[in-house]
């Protein structure tokens, strides 16, 4: 996830007091069309984007910076995330209701599909300059080339949708929950110790080529004001984006997910330009036909999504970084077109994104998560070894020492 927003402190009062008349707005709005559920789901896309901006949470850049230097802490917090999840999921999940509520976790097969959807994403992260969630915060953090990339994620999203019933026929297993499985106690005790496993390689690998952990960020604020302004420890970030995973759960009965909106809004957009959408077999499901017929604010995900953007975009004008420029080297702006349609078109292959099938996939106990773990991976080092023909500045990578 690109976190390349502008460094220097940029007094812009505009603009969280635009994000904040934004939220009220769509609150207003959407308590008297769809109801209070749906404001409560844009108001926690909101503090998610505030969370991924403030703590420059990273999937993206914390794959890039191990890939090539070894550096680990962004994926030691990913790990502490993932274990937070599933603490609070697992319960849940395996009870099959939260305060009173039923739920039910993001389980896909994993197959062909899963692996060469992950592998593309992966690579289209590290061109796009960022995930699923990193495209939305960094727009929202006033970074114009992601608008770049956001439009060609929909555009490869979209595109997806109509070659998904070849790729979901190929070779797969069947869903699988290791919740559901092994259940809830072993299924926990499994994730917390593989999660573990990777955190300590990280830092065996890490102390290996340094001698030392990277220290953490610093701020020179303190308290209530660096809750407000950033930056946050990753810990922070780690452990927000679990709660308000959580949340999601409680209130949309699901986990988060990001980009089965993007599909959708460029179906709408289709549909409106005279394209038959109703013919496309990925729009015949009933869930999709329906969400398809029905306005965009009623779709959970487009809410949350626009959440997220509002949400990052009161936290730059907060930290005083929101600084907006449509300087974009050609070069770069050709990897956010590639970038971006293979970030759309790989995460429908692949039932999901970082978000979608990594994330909230393993809080879900879904094998398919951990499928898409390794093949996103991989996929990302191969990004970076592309990344020097469009990026100036940034050297070929030679054969990397160790894992």
């Amino acid at each position: 996830m690109s976190t390349s927003l502008s460094l220097a402190p940029t007094r812009k009062p505009a603009a969280p007091l635009l994000a904040f008349i934004l939220l009220i707005a769509g609150a207003l709005f959407l308590q008297s069309t769809v109801g209070a559920r749906q404001v409560l789901l844009l108001v926690v896309g909101a503090a998610l984007g505030l969370t991924l901006y403030h703590a420059a949470f990273g999937f993206t850049s914390a794959w890039r910076v191990f890939i090539k230097d070894r550096r680990g802490a962004g994926l030691r917090a990913q790990m502490v995330m993932l274990a937070v999840a599933v603490l609070l999921f697992f319960p849940a999940l395996g009870a099959g209701t939260l305060f009173g509520q039923p739920v039910v976790g993001l389980v896909a097969p994993a197959g062909v599909s899963v692996v060469f959807g992950a592998f593309i994403f992966g690579i289209g992260m590290q061109l796009g300059g960022g995930c699923a969630s990193g495209t939305l915060f960094t727009v929202g953090g006033g970074n114009a080339r992601m608008l770049v990339t956001l439009l060609f994620f929909i555009c490869g999203s979209l595109i997806a949708t109509h070659h998904v019933d070849w790729w979901f026929a190929l070779p797969a297993l069947p869903a699988m929950s290791i919740v559901k499985l092994f259940g809830v106690v072993p299924a926990l005790v499994l994730s917390l110790v593989v999660f573990a496993a990777i955190a300590l390689l990280t830092v065996r690998l890490e102390k290996a080529r340094h001698g030392q952990l990277e220290e953490g960020v610093t701020s020179e604020h303190q308290g209530l004001r660096r809750f407000l302004r950033g930056p946050w420890p990753l810990v922070w970030g780690a452990i927000g984006l679990a709660l308000l995973n959580y949340a999601t759960l409680a209130l949309a009965g699901r986990p988060w997910g990001i980009t089965s909106a993007f599909a959708l809004w460029g179906a709408k957009v289709a549909s409106g330009l005279g394209v038959d959408m109703s013919s496309w077999a990925f729009w015949q499901m009933p869930g999709n036909a329906k969400a398809l017929a029905a306005p965009v604010w009623e779709d959970i995900t487009s809410v949350m999504d626009i959440g997220i953007v509002l949400g990052a975009l009161l936290a730059a004008g907060l930290a005083g970084r929101f600084a907006p420029s449509l300087k974009i080297p050609m070069r770069s702006l050709v990897a956010a077109v590639i970038g971006g349609l293979l970030l759309g078109y790989g995460s429908r292959l692949a039932y999901g994104c970082n978000i979608g099938a990594y994330f909230s996939g393993i809080a879900s106990g879904s094998l398919h998560g951990w499928v898409w773990l390794v093949a996103a991976f991989i996929g990302n080092g191969v990004g970076v070894r592309l990344r020097p023909f469009f990026f100036a500045g940034e050297r070929p990578q030679v054969a990397l020492n160790g894992c």
